[in-house]
């Protein structure tokens, strides 16, 4: 194997200056400057950082500082997008190339790579099995290559991709060239697979710890009735402030976000059906702020850059401790307190086992069947969270108990409240609030974040104003303004643009571009200016979809105006039936398979529905049942229903 090559810079160089200048920091993070000064030695890397550890300052800095090209590869389009479209505003040299571009622009793009223009360059795992993609890219002025979310070369990953194997032809086919590895959740088996795959020579090794002690680990397992109650009670505890909701499917998505804004909680979704013009304006409206609760799928989160999240709740168990790890750690970024809230049911764990047995490659079912002990012990576990998290990553904390978790006595007092109360029916009450009847949440939220100095009325204008100069600039809110930079600039209210510097993550471009504004706000401000109303309310998901269906609209059209799909409708639908908020209606379902369905349903019961389906030819949907279980059911509680109308 080829030994790496060394780059002739003084270890003293100053990178101070240019981490000021461009980024607006005064000062590195752990680890940061270790491995920046490696790559400018030429040494290869292996990095494991955390979510939110400054990961891609890592590489973006050095390759500013030796004036060449860095390649990037790295997983999705979007967070390509993202990291380019922030260096350009920052002013450093950057494009994409991948199949988001048209043959114009990627003829555009090649060219300026050709020719030395950008500083950095990101490509996709994808592009390096094209043929002509090696030849092309020994014609750049390449100084070293990064390697983003690292652990997707690895089988042993949480999210292994084949195409990530092809990266080790880099050191084939650039001997001399540095390689440094990225990831924020690699256990030790991971680790050492990247090292073996991608070939590292001798490389720097920088492992930052595991431990987050501003997070509290919350695990409760709970049922469909609960969980819903427990979600309200949550949201209800971190009102005002960021909340990602991970939810197991889409339909779990979208039901969650219709149960929310009957709720009067405004959320929006995000999951990989979506369009994706629409999957970005979601995240858009959620970064800025303009609605506060993002309900996703897995699909949400990679290169997020949110400081502020205040909690992230997941709905179902996670497919490992790595997942979990990874998407938790997107809450608490800005160093302040914050809750990661796991509400597990026992079917969750029968789902994963039945998922573990589709798997048909023997290896690959046993690195599942690993992974899925691996979270049950986890969950069932009484023993410090951190700890195990920690333990599971290769790391030992010195300590037995964190202070910070359920396992070691941390509760959160809405929490208690919750629990103590489903024992008296509320948060089973809760459950049936979707779509009808709306839970007396008159609990005192507990704040998650420490008190602060800042006016609230000026961060909501501010962030106001950072919303309409994204729309204006055509860029992300985070991209104008950070949400710790808004919160210190709330606290220091500065005066002059030389003020404005000192205040971190204000280099000297953004304090360029938006200096003067931010000024002319602050002073509007005080001159009595106030942030604008958003818009009103929508309607309510259950009043909309009965409204459709007066006029006559079937399921498949009223999930095309809704833009849910057709499963999400039929679940309203039939809770709507079931607590007597709708009549059926016989023309929903074929009258032969409902008197299948009634047949079987009288010989097993409605209590489930999988056993149900199993007795019925394969030919009778879920959807189809649902309906006519809903049906009887109502027809077995015969109170004197509550209706919406129908007809207005």
């Amino acid at each position: 194997m080829a030994p790496t090559y060394t780059v002739e810079m003084s270890p003293e160089i100053d990178l101070l200056t240019p981490l000021r200048r461009y980024w607006g920091y005064s000062s590195f993070r752990p680890l940061q400057e270790r491995v920046i000064r490696s790559l400018l030695d030429g040494r290869d890397s292996c990095v494991v950082m955390p979510t939110g550890g400054g990961k891609s300052l890592c590489y973006q800095l050095p390759a500013l500082v030796l004036g060449k090209t860095a390649l990037v590869i790295s997983p999705l389009i979007a967070l390509m997008q993202d990291q380019a479209a922030q260096l350009e505003e920052m002013g450093i040299p950057a494009a994409v190339l991948n199949s988001s571009l048209s043959a114009a622009q990627q003829s555009v793009v090649t060219r300026k790579a050709s020719e030395g223009d950008y500083r950095l360059l990101y490509f996709s795992p994808e592009r390096l099995s094209r043929p002509d993609t090696i030849g092309w890219l020994r014609r750049l002025p390449i100084t070293f290559f990064a390697i983003d979310e690292a652990h997707c070369i690895s089988e042993w990953g949480h999210e292994f991709r084949p195409e990530y194997r092809q990266l080790s032809s880099l050191r084939v086919n650039f001997p001399r060239c540095p390689i440094a590895a990225f990831t924020a959740s690699a256990t030790r088996r991971v680790r050492h697979d990247i090292l073996r795959q991608l070939q590292l020579s001798a490389p720097d090794k920088y492992i930052a710890s595991f431990y987050r002690p501003n997070l509290r680990y919350l695990v409760r397992q709970c049922n469909g009735d609960t969980e819903p109650g427990l979600l309200l009670r949550a949201l209800g505890n971190y009102a005002g402030s960021n909340v990602i909701v991970y939810a197991p499917t889409i339909a779990r998505v979208e039901e969650t976000v219709d149960f929310l804004a009957e709720q009067g909680i405004p959320a929006i979704g995000y999951h990989g059906k979506m369009d994706a013009d629409e999957r970005r304006r979601n995240q858009e409206r959620w970064m800025s702020d303009e609605v506060r609760v993002l309900v996703g799928t897995i699909a949400f989160g990679l290169g997020i850059n949110k400081p502020s999240v205040r909690a992230v709740i997941h709905l179902s168990l996670p497919k490992s401790i790595e997942q979990y790890y990874q998407e938790a750690g997107r809450a608490g970024r800005d160093g302040n307190p914050a809750d990661c809230i796991l509400l597990w049911q026992k079917r969750d764990a029968g789902l994963l086992a039945h998922f573990i047995g589709q798997i048909s490659d023997p290896a690959e079912k046993e690195r599942a069947w690993q992974r899925y002990h691996e979270i049950r012990r986890f969950v069932d576990s009484k023993e410090c969270r951190h700890r195990q998290i920690c333990l599971h990553f290769g790391e030992s904390l010195k300590c037995n108990s964190c202070d910070s978790c359920d396992a070691c006595g941390c509760e959160s007092d809405w929490l208690l409240k919750a629990l103590a109360e489903s024992q008296t029916g509320f948060v089973a009450d809760s459950a049936s609030a979707l779509p009808g009847r709306r839970p007396n949440l008159t609990q005192k939220a507990e704040k998650a974040s420490p008190a602060t100095d800042v006016d609230p009325e000026l961060r909501e204008y501010l962030r106001h104003w950072r919303r309409e100069t994204a729309r204006e600039h055509g860029a992300a809110a985070f991209m104008v303004m950070h949400d710790t930079s808004l919160e210190e600039v709330c606290r220091k209210r500065p005066g002059s643009i030389a003020e404005l510097l000192s205040i971190s993550g204000f280099g000297e471009r953004k304090a360029a571009m938006y200096g003067e504004e931010i000024l002319h706000a602050l002073r509007r401000f005080q001159q009595g200016a106030r942030a604008a109303a958003l818009p009103g309310k929508q309607s309510k998901p259950a009043d909309e979809t009965l409204k459709l269906l007066a006029q006559g609209c079937s399921f498949a059209q009223i999930a095309r105006t809704r833009g849910r799909q057709i499963t999400t409708v039929v679940s309203m639908v039939a809770s709507l039936v079931e607590r007597g908020g709708l009549d059926f209606q016989n023309g929903w379902v074929d009258a032969g398979k409902q008197a299948m369905i009634e047949e079987v349903c009288a010989r097993l019961g409605v209590q489930r529905l999988k056993p149900v389906k199993d007795a019925l030819p394969p030919e009778v949907t879920f959807d189809e049942i649902r309906l006519i279980v809903a049906k009887i059911r109502r027809e077995q509680q015969n109170p004197e229903p509550e209706r919406r109308a129908v007809n207005g």
